[in-house]
């Protein structure tokens, strides 16, 4: 119920800011707007303003529709002819075009500079221990280092620093890693990256190139009802320092020591609060694929170092404007790249898979749910402005011909445009849907 409700909600406010966008500057440009509608189908509630607007709210709250006088009616009265969308200037229909995808736009700086004013908890920057033969390895780079920058772009997150290195994975170039290595001493890498193929079904292609974040201490986040742990004192959220004095260093490591312990006592060493204490347990006995091994009832996570990413307004601001543009740039050069081949087409999602990721978001948080508005705002808009008819883009382009021709495309070559517009959409559409239900299944 949670992903229907988020992706309703999502879906409803993105298409409506986007139409918001028409209307505003439809109205602004003197163009009569018939009907605003909230939602499709059957007009549930509607009335009409003082300036002819129907405002209609439907049955099916999946976006919204402005519907706008293109031609003036029969015996129309001058103002009535000036007053319709065709009759308007070249660059008034282009900016009337060009201001729903702008909204999207305008819309995804808002909510990156709340989330930035607000601030998030996200796990601080520091890089783990380094696979063989891996890029990050070649580099020398020592566990426990704190990068800084990225070429230059300072770095607060790990998150962050995940963003700046995956574009410069996918185009393959050098980089210069900014780093304070775990004695404090600033250090500089350059690093040649190679060019990857971005897949979603292949592992991470950052923790491939080697930079992986630092395992954080081992914690207790849940114990089994009854378990051995609990009983003899272990409490959630407790730091799990060392079994039998074996220091851990993530939360695999525990489990790999508990399991040849059945029937015997295993000494833990936590952290509660900030003081240590020594707890012994009894280990019990579980069958697993024939073999007996040790079972304590707690559930491990990794308790990893976090940072507060918070902006004053004018930061938050000129974040929000940068992180758009940013994630504007990059997913056209996705585009571009999947077009010829160097990023896997699997990338491409469908609403099945926006609806999962508006309920996963949503059920993290209100901050990830807002991100995920705002990344879907920016696909909105960036969709909208692609050159293929049957989108504001295609009408763009459109204007554009009819601005060097100096006179309108003709109406059969639009019709033919339409066609091709359409059959293009149709087949990004069921690729989409391919590839969702490749996911839901697989």
């Amino acid at each position: 119920m949670l992903t229907v409700i988020a992706f309703i909600v999502a879906l409803g406010l993105l298409v409506t800011i986007h139409e918001l966008g028409h209307y505003s500057v439809a109205r602004w440009c003197g163009v009569h707007v018939e009907r605003f509608s909230f939602g499709f189908g059957k007009v549930l509630f509607k009335r009409t303003d003082k300036r002819g607007c129907e405002w209609a709210f439907s049955a099916l709250p999946l976006g919204g529709y402005v519907m706008m006088r293109n031609e003036p009616p029969e015996n129309a009265t001058a103002a009535e002819v000036a007053s319709a969308y065709n009759a308007k200037t070249l660059w008034q229909r282009s900016a009337i075009t060009v201001a729903g995808p702008v909204a999207n736009l305008v819309l995804a700086v808002l909510l990156y500079a709340l989330i930035g004013a607000v601030g998030t908890q996200e796990p601080a920057p520091i890089i783990g221990p380094a696979p063989e033969n891996s890029v990050a390895a070649s580099a020398h780079i020592p566990a426990g280092s704190i990068v800084t920058a990225v070429d230059g772009r300072d770095v607060a997150s790990w998150n962050q620093f995940r963003w700046n290195m995956m574009d410069a994975l996918a185009s393959g170039r050098d980089i210069q890693l900014a780093t304070t290595d775990p004695s404090g001493v600033a250090i500089q890498y350059d690093i040649a990256l190679p060019k990857v193929h971005m897949d979603p079904d292949k592992p991470d292609v950052l923790a491939e190139a080697g930079f992986v974040l630092m395992p954080g201490t081992p914690v207790v986040k849940e114990l089994v009802e009854g378990s051995v742990a609990g009983q003899a004192g272990v409490q959630v959220n407790d730091l799990l320092l060392s079994v039998n004095g074996q220091s851990l260093q993530t939360a695999d490591q525990f489990v790999q020591a508990i399991l040849p312990l059945a029937n015997q006592t295993a000494v833990l060493r936590v952290e509660r609060e900030g003081t240590q204490l020594t707890i012994p347990v009894a280990v019990a006995a579980a069958e697993s694929a024939g073999k007996e091994i040790g079972r304590v009832g707690i559930k491990v996570g990794n308790a990893l170092p976090m940072v507060t990413v918070r902006y004053g307004v004018l930061d938050s601001i000129q974040q929000g404007f940068t992180r758009t543009i940013d994630t504007l740039w990059m997913s056209l050069k996705m585009i571009g790249r999947m077009l010829i081949g160097e990023v896997s087409v699997k990338n491409l999602s469908g609403p099945v898979s926006i609806a999962d990721y508006a309920g996963q978001s949503a059920s993290i948080g209100v901050i990830a749910y807002l991100n995920f508005l705002a990344l879907i705002s920016i696909s909105i808009g960036l969709l909208n402005l692609l050159p293929i008819p049957m989108l504001d883009g295609g009408h763009l382009l459109y204007y554009a011909i009819e601005a060097l021709q100096g006179r309108p495309l003709s109406e059969a070559w639009q019709a033919r445009g339409r066609a091709i517009g359409l059959g293009i959409l149709a087949f990004f559409m069921v690729l989409a849907f391919t590839n969702d239900f490749t996911r839901l299944f697989s």
